[in-house]
């Protein structure tokens, strides 16, 4: 039985796509951040991906793939998948490039993503918004494709697009005469960390590539300790950027070979580093583009007086959606819970809570109560902040004492998902 021969991009190819990508992409900061350097006691680079005119890296293997066809599938067009990045890296790659382009969007795509890929690709493509899932786009992409003889524009398991990605690579070894140590780089389906790691196989040998995923996705992880490319049932899929339930089968025979390992980070974790840098250092990033500068708090001793870049991947955060990264934040450092509280049937029962029973710092945030029966006690569903996590079993403990606990909620998943 003859073996398959893995597919490694050559530097020959990442040369000819950084060519391409010449005035295209970005060549994007590679910056020190003081405040993370001396938290760490390490030199801390940023690789800026974020400031792509895009807003991230996916510019690079989109644009570099689509370069690539030839006239044929020029005149045929395009179609592509996408719930964000990936669509908007198309999107101006078919209007650079003349191309019509079909982009297939699942239904809760944001209007603000919606419009940024319309923005981008002006009258060389339409957006169709299709389906519940991210699959159900994927799906209808693909029969577009089969029914109209298109080319699609995989966003991370093809070779011309990981060759794109790969530049990343280049352009950090370019930027420093320092030697790197360790390189942190999100990882979703892999197209990025498999281009960046074969750069540095071939000229930095020695730097420890570390791919990160989230916690609620842990594909790429899962398959290397699989041996196998391993399909994930189900996901959490808040960081959408790097949410996926299967790596690129490209993708994983490289990073197998490549990475130096793989941790995942949890996605509360991965929302405090966004608030952190926007109000530390007025840097805005989406949840994927976090994950790397939220895994050195995991390589605290290793990390110690090493050169270390983190691949800041992305910046296309939804405004929307920063209470609920508040919450995860909050949840992620036991500073947020919730209770089922008994209040007694009678005057006074809620001016002692707040009055005895909560701390002085503790903040009710969440009160949902409705009287629907005669009994003694009614119960409410209540949310609180505290200042810090040792004043939770203080707090438990008063409401016992007094009669007030019901039930705690932030360990019953099947309740709690409806809070949060």
């Amino acid at each position: 039985m003859q073996t398959k021969q893995i597919y490694f991009p050559s530097l020959e190819n990442i040369e000819a796509a950084a060519k391409n990508l010449e005035g295209v992409a970005y060549k994007t900061p590679l910056n020190a951040n003081i405040n993370l350097s001396k938290e760490f006691e390490a030199n801390i680079l940023f690789k800026r991906e974020d400031l792509q005119v895009v807003r991230s890296y996916k510019i690079r293997g989109a644009y570099n793939k689509m370069a690539a066809l030839n006239a044929d599938e020029k005149q045929r067009g395009i179609v592509c998948a996408s719930a964000g990045n990936h669509a908007q890296g198309v999107a101006l790659s078919c209007k650079l490039l003349q191309i019509k382009g079909t982009i297939f969007m699942p239904s809760p795509t944001p209007n603000q993503k919606i419009n940024q890929v319309k923005m981008f690709g002006e009258d060389f493509i339409d957006v169709i918004i299709e389906g519940d899932t991210f699959d159900d786009a994927f799906n209808a992409a693909t029969l577009e494709c089969d029914f109209k003889k298109k080319v699609f524009i995989h966003p991370f398991n093809d070779e011309k697009v990981i060759e794109g990605q790969a530049t990343v690579g280049l352009e950090i070894l370019n930027q420093t005469n320092k030697k790197i140590d360790y390189v942190f780089v999100p990882v979703g389906g892999g197209g990025l960390s498999a281009g960046l790691s074969s750069v540095f196989k071939n000229l930095s040998p020695n730097t420890k590539i570390i791919g990160v995923e989230p916690e609620g996705a842990p594909s790429m992880l899962t398959s290397i300790r699989n041996k196998e490319n391993t399909f994930l049932e189900k996901i959490d899929a808040f960081v959408d950027g790097a949410a996926v339930k299967k790596v690129g089968d490209l993708n994983f025979a490289i990073c197998q070979q490549n990475l130096h390992d793989v941790i995942t980070v949890p996605e509360g974790k991965t929302c405090q580093t966004i608030l952190d840098l926007y109000n530390k250092d007025a840097i805005v990033v989406e949840p994927a583009g976090a994950l790397s500068i939220a895994a050195l708090d995991f390589f605290k001793e290793d990390i110690k007086g090493k050169n270390v870049v983190c691949i800041v991947s992305g910046s296309n955060n939804d405004i929307t959606r920063t209470a609920e990264i508040k919450e995860r934040a909050l949840l992620y450092a036991n500073l947020k819970h919730y209770f089922i509280i008994k209040f007694p049937q009678r005057a006074g029962a809620l001016k002692e809570f707040v009055a005895e029973i909560l701390g002085p710092n503790d903040d009710i945030t969440h009160f949902e109560y409705t009287k629907k029966t005669n009994r003694e006690n009614g119960a409410a569903v209540v949310g609180l902040e505290l200042k810090t996590s040792a004043d939770l079993a203080p707090l438990i403990e008063r409401m016992k004492n007094r009669n007030f606990f019901g039930e705690y909620l932030n360990d019953k998943p099947d309740l709690f998902q409806f809070l949060v």
